[in-house]
């Protein structure tokens, strides 16, 4: 593995607090999604196209020489706030790119104009489209960062619960399992974390929620889950900085997936930050997380069609 320098990833963490410093509270949230969408704003080579799938306004990405039998369906990160399929392009495409599959970005509906459960609706009705025209579930599969990795896992046993077929395969990027941020790693890594404080992420969560709803529902913290939803996962990877707060998201959720017998299984990077394969261009590990993450899924999907 290549080490990223020290100056690399403080490069990159001074990059997300000037973002984040730029907010206030009465900071509109279509600028907050304009600044977090330039952030990322950088140049792809893949072909990049508007597509509704039902009612949900997605995009496909095909790097050269992808497959167009099968699917990875991308759910992006962004606290349910901001976040969307322009400032998870080129995570997208690297990520087409290592799997050798075409990708299909969702633009899922934001609080705090739609909250929770409308993300969770409009990617489940993204699956449902997927069947509907003909990509079946062991060509399919689901990644997703941050929000959009608790996201995609909310889906998938949403649609088990109404007993439709999971995906091939899942690949989980700093997921966010638990919206009550309860796990031991919001204290004992607070230190390490440069940005995403308990208090914060408790703050996204009343932010993505609607009026009455608990940040424990299982329909959206499906770290709490029903043991049997949980052991009917998919194979699953999950990757997590070591410099997180949201380590227990994952551990825990892994953890428990793999008690009820799922093949589930996480990796902690060394020295790593939130969402750190955003960042490819700059840090060599986002690169081989990103590979391994294509890689895994690669190995899960049905073979290409024969001609």
């Amino acid at each position: 593995m290549r080490r990223v320098t020290q100056d690399s990833i403080e490069a990159v963490i001074a990059r997300v607090r000037e973002v984040y410093a730029r907010w206030r509270r009465d900071t509109p949230v279509s600028q907050m999604r304009a600044d977090w969408d330039a952030l990322f704003d950088v140049p792809v080579d893949a072909d990049v196209e508007p597509v509704a799938a039902g009612n949900v306004s997605c995009h496909w990405i095909r790097p050269v020489g992808t497959r167009r039998d099968a699917v990875i369906v991308y759910l992006h990160g962004g606290g349910y706030r901001v976040g969307s399929v322009a400032s998870h392009r080129d995570l997208m495409a690297r990520l087409a790119t290592a799997a050798g599959v075409q990708v299909l970005g969702v633009d899922y509906r934001l609080a705090p104009e739609h909250p929770l459960p409308a993300a969770i609706e409009d990617s489940v009705a993204v699956l449902d489209w997927l069947d509907r025209i003909g990509f079946p579930p062991e060509r399919t599969a689901v990644a997703g960062d941050s929000a959009g990795g608790g996201l995609a896992v909310s889906a998938i046993l949403s649609r088990l619960k109404d007993g439709k077929p999971r995906p091939a395969a899942a690949y989980l990027m700093s997921a966010w399992t638990d919206l009550t941020a309860s796990g031991q790693s919001y204290t004992e890594r607070a230190e390490l974390d440069p940005i995403h404080q308990r208090h914060l992420m408790l703050a996204m969560a009343q932010g993505a929620l609607g009026p009455g709803s608990a940040a424990e529902d299982p329909r959206w913290s499906p770290l709490r889950a029903s043991r049997d939803l949980v052991g009917r996962l998919p194979p699953t990877l999950l990757q997590v900085g070591e410099r997180e707060t949201l380590v227990s998201d994952t551990v825990d959720f892994a953890m428990r997936a793999q008690a009820e017998g799922a093949l589930v299984q996480f990796e902690i990077w060394p020295g790593m930050i939130h969402v750190f394969q955003q960042f490819a261009g700059e840090l060599p590990q986002a690169e081989e997380a990103i590979a391994a993450g294509g890689r895994f899924i690669a190995r899960h999907l049905a073979p290409a069609k024969a001609d």
